[in-house]
């Protein structure tokens, strides 16, 4: 048995090696599940052959580091920088964005796994309790669609696109829950993904943007005919509940709120990725993660 010698507050504590934590790490450099194990287990038999039976964490990621080197070099730099990301005690708050459809829920659960982190929000859920508290008498757009919120306006302006004011509408007021749970997370500590249509660049506080541990993503589909194919894909699962009728009503809106989306992106300088390829995405997002807070910031979730 090995054991992983840690500090909390002062306070020393063991845990038994594990190569499940240790593969899961190594995926964030980008390799695969099984390469990752397959690591994993060839470091664990070293540690023996060395005859270590306790190790401190610090000294665990040093020897991890070392032994990459010899497999490749940039693994081993990818490896070391994703430490010091997760040694800093503040927590690391990953904002995605993208009109419906180009697949933002689908990318925060990967990018979850890929970095094993716990929590993750859609804004859509805050929307949902946002109804609850807000009647449709009060604020009709908010129980509508974020593209077709502008059927709701009373009012409409005379110098903005109908569609874009109706979704910047919609935005506004789920935004006031997405500050919250950004600031529930810095004062607790905790990491989080929040994604959704409603995470729009140049609507969330600059404040909380300036935050050294927070970053924000803007995932598009450049090519019409390939996001219009992702709603074909959404709706034959048995559990969504619209149909791709009223998806494809609402297409050239949903393009027209991803326009919006990509100029915004464009003033306020945030990350835009076309969506094309789901492991490319991933390995984008985690590389400009990495390259944004290796050396300043971390997140405190497992051992190694």
């Amino acid at each position: 048995m090995i054991w992983v010698i840690g500090n909390v507050d002062g306070n020393n504590y063991k845990e038994p090696f594990s190569k499940g934590i240790l593969a899961r790490s190594l995926r964030v450099s980008s390799i695969g599940l099984d390469e990752a194990y397959e690591i994993a287990n060839e470091i664990e038999n070293s540690l023996i052959s060395e005859n270590i039976t306790e190790i401190t964490v610090n000294d665990l990621a040093k020897y991890i580091a070392n032994y990459l080197k010899k497999f490749d070099k940039g693994v081993s730099l990818k490896y070391s920088k994703w430490r010091e990301v997760r040694k800093s005690d503040e927590p690391l708050i990953i904002l995605i964005g993208g009109s419906s459809g180009v697949g933002t829920s689908s990318m925060a659960f990967e990018i979850a796994n890929r970095l094993g982190l716990k929590n993750l929000i859609s804004t859509d859920m805050i929307r949902e309790v946002m109804r609850k508290i807000v009647s449709k008498e009060l604020n009709p757009i908010i129980h509508r669609s974020s593209f077709d919120a502008y059927e709701s306006i009373r009012t409409p302006a005379i110098r903005v696109d109908a569609v874009i004011e109706g979704f910047i509408s919609h935005v506004d007021v789920v935004n006031v829950g997405v500050e919250a749970i950004i600031e529930r997370s810095i004062k607790e500590g905790i990491s989080i993904i929040v994604e959704g249509v409603h995470v729009v660049p140049g609507f969330i506080r600059e404040d909380l943007l300036k935050k050294g541990n927070v970053i924000m993503f803007t995932l598009i589909v450049e090519d019409e005919e390939m996001h219009k194919q992702r709603f074909y894909s959404r709706c034959r699962q048995p559990w969504v509940k619209r149909s791709l009728e009223h998806y494809m009503e609402n297409f050239s809106t949903i393009r027209k709120t991803q326009e919006f989306l990509i100029d915004q992106a464009k003033i306020h300088d945030a990350h835009v990725i076309n969506n094309v390829d789901i492991r490319n995405t991933i390995d984008l997002m985690v590389n400009d993660i990495i390259e944004e807070f290796g050396g300043e910031n971390d997140v405190n979730e497992e051992s190694v």
